[in-house]
């Protein structure tokens, strides 16, 4: 019985070392939204912003087998697509204008 508990512990632990890079992403984006969610929306959609960019660039230069489940279609598709994404969340944040305190 020990041992399957075991196994299941050493099993998260392989895949967050195997999904290190997706599990970075999320924390980034989960960090952004909590920011938002504190009334620092700007800074908070610039940083899911920046992670959605930068996710996008290290899906180019990494292999495939070391981005996980970052890869979803085929390199240029998916590099593509987070980086679009991720310019587009930082582009619509800067053009919302700032009103002050």
């Amino acid at each position: 019985m020990s041992g399957g508990s075991g196994a299941g512990r050493l099993g998260i632990v392989g895949w967050l070392r195997r999904e290190m890079l997706f599990a970075s992403v999320l924390v980034g984006v989960m960090v952004g939204l909590t920011l938002v969610y504190q009334d620092r929306w700007r800074r908070g959609m610039l940083v899911v912003g920046v992670v959605l960019a930068l996710a996008g660039l290290a899906r180019l230069v990494l292999p495939t087998r070391r981005v996980g489940l970052l890869a979803v279609r085929g390199r240029a598709f998916d590099t593509v697509i987070l980086m679009l994404f991720g310019a587009a969340v930082i582009t619509l944040t800067s053009a919302v204008p700032y009103l002050g305190p």
